[in-house]
């Protein structure tokens, strides 16, 4: 007589060794834990950024570097972790990860900050290691935990699912909460710190748990030396940490009121706040040989400037043009703040300057048709130009701004084969009838014997010709040192650059920043 074989049913036999009861993970300790680990990652992934803007700059580049290095810290720590929580005890493991992961996060602004100044060739190996480590560490969180909670095969989609979304939540979260709340309100180097002590709070709670007191309680004093440490003694400090910037007011040693302002490590602006007709910079004297020449003397103007910086030169046009009405576009209330507390910025109604907080592709968007005689474009994100005020579209939306007359005047950085300067140069001249270029002649084709250094350029552009005799002896009065080029001989050092639009405007990759970071 033969037996039939068992109806098929659910297996509900335990996966693996389950830990013993009265140590066995609740589902909401591993919902914590998975959010809070996977909020973590995150958050040390943007706050890397700032940390890594004053010295490699604020980049697609850079950008794209730090995510790619956070993508494979998750990958890596969940396929490692997952392996490893099939060959020991994953309770053994939670709390080392939450553990070392905090130490090296509460590390990381010492250890960036010392090898950008001793050891620049270094720093990204270091920076890989300090997003690497803890990242992997902490993305092993979620397999070993749900190790821990899948005792049945039967529950496994819901258990792996639930998690999974956990997980992503917290991601979520900590990628807000960073960006809207972290960054505007705290210093860099306390949110790592405080991140790195939050860390160990969690591996310390959970080797109590686990009964293994002594261990975390080690790794809780090693976090607090390291959090001492990178506070007392990471070079590279700020003035302010705004939400774009580490900005520094520096006193000039020869002049007791002149003033620069340094963003993440650049020299952006210099003001002397007793005398707003002092120009230091040689692109600043270039604007104001420009405007002086376009415009009767004296003559108050209506003025809007992308970029705010240190207001320079809408300060100039309120001095040497009374009346003048310069409305700014600056998109960071830091560098405001920085302006009004540290370097003199009256209120509106006696300086003529109107500072907003906004974007600058926003406010060109919010003028009138044909309401102003000037726009000056300023505008930098580290060593890069912001895109999208590079674009035709954006160009566009300059010269319907302007009147009749109405003058565009922009700071163009570039190095190297000066592919971004063209480029823009080339945009311009397909906006407007009128362009002409000003910058140093081996840099705009006018000593061919030479080599292009690099640096400053100041575009300008209208519907109406321009005078480039009398620019160039404007120029020369303020002793710049620079030539203007127009017409035949723009055109033939322009080449066959391409015009940049929304569609396609790769500024990064066209642009080459100096490797020696020098001063505009």
């Amino acid at each position: 007589m033969t037996t039939s074989p068992p109806s098929p049913v659910a297996d509900d036999s335990p996966v693996g060794d389950a830990p013993p009861r009265d140590l066995a993970l609740g589902s909401r300790a591993a919902a914590v834990l998975v959010f809070g680990s996977s909020a973590a990652v995150l958050v040390v992934e943007i706050v890397a950024l700032r940390l890594l803007a004053p010295y490699l700059g604020l980049t697609l580049e850079t950008s794209t570097m730090v995510i790619g290095i956070a993508l494979t810290a998750i990958a890596l720590g969940s396929w490692l972790g997952g392996r490893i929580a099939d060959q020991v005890d994953p309770y053994r493991l939670i709390a080392p990860a939450l553990g070392l992961s905090g130490v090296v996060v509460a590390l990381t602004p010492l250890l960036l900050r010392t090898t950008a100044e001793w050891s620049p060739a270094l720093l990204l190996l270091v920076a890989s290691a300090t997003l690497l480590v803890p990242g992997a560490l902490l993305s092993a969180v979620t397999p070993f935990v749900t190790k821990l909670r899948l005792t049945s095969l039967a529950e496994t989609g819901t258990v792996v699912g639930r998690l999974s979304g956990v997980g992503t939540f917290g991601a979520i979260v900590g990628t807000v909460l960073t960006g809207f709340v972290l960054v505007a309100r705290l210093p860099v180097s306390s949110i790592l710190i405080g991140l790195g002590a939050l860390l160990v709070v969690g591996a310390a709670l959970v080797g109590w748990r686990a009964r293994r007191w002594r261990r975390a309680s080690a790794v809780a004093l090693a976090t607090v030396v390291a959090g001492t440490l990178a506070t007392a003694f990471a070079p590279g400090g700020c003035d302010a940490e705004t939400r774009y910037h580490c900005a520094q007011v520096v006193a000039d040693p020869d002049r007791d009121s002149g003033r620069t302002l340094v963003l993440d490590g650049l020299r952006h602006s210099y003001v002397d706040v007793e005398d707003p007709a002092y120009l230091k910079f040689a692109y600043v004297r270039a604007f104001a040989s420009v405007v002086d020449t376009a415009f009767p003397e004296r003559a108050p103007l209506t003025a809007h400037h992308i970029g705010g910086g240190g207001l320079t030169f809408p300060r100039y046009l309120a001095a040497a043009r009374p009346g003048t009405r310069s409305l700014v576009s600056e998109i960071d209330p830091g560098v405001v703040r920085i302006d009004r507390d540290r370097l003199g910025l009256g209120p509106s109604a006696t300086t003529g300057i109107d500072v907003r907080v906004e974007d600058g592709r926003l406010g060109l968007r919010r003028l009138a048709a044909g309401s102003h005689d000037l726009v000056v474009g300023d505008a930098f994100g580290g060593v890069s130009a912001p895109w999208h005020l590079t674009t035709s579209q954006a160009l566009g939306d300059v010269r319907r701004a302007l009147d009749e007359d109405g003058l565009y005047v922009a700071n163009l950085i570039d190095h190297g084969r000066l592919a971004f300067a063209r480029a823009e140069v080339a945009t311009l001249a397909a906006t407007f009838p009128h362009v002409a270029l000003l910058g140093k002649p081996a840099d705009i084709g006018l000593d061919p014997t030479a080599s292009s250094i690099g640096g400053n350029m100041v575009v300008v552009a209208s519907t109406r010709p321009l005078d480039a005799p009398a620019v160039q002896k404007a120029l020369d009065a303020r002793d710049v040192g620079w030539r203007i080029t127009t017409g035949d001989a723009l055109a033939a050092w322009t080449g066959n650059a391409r015009v940049l639009t929304d569609d396609h405007a790769p500024v990064d990759q066209l642009l080459q920043p100096h490797p020696v970071r020098t001063a505009r």
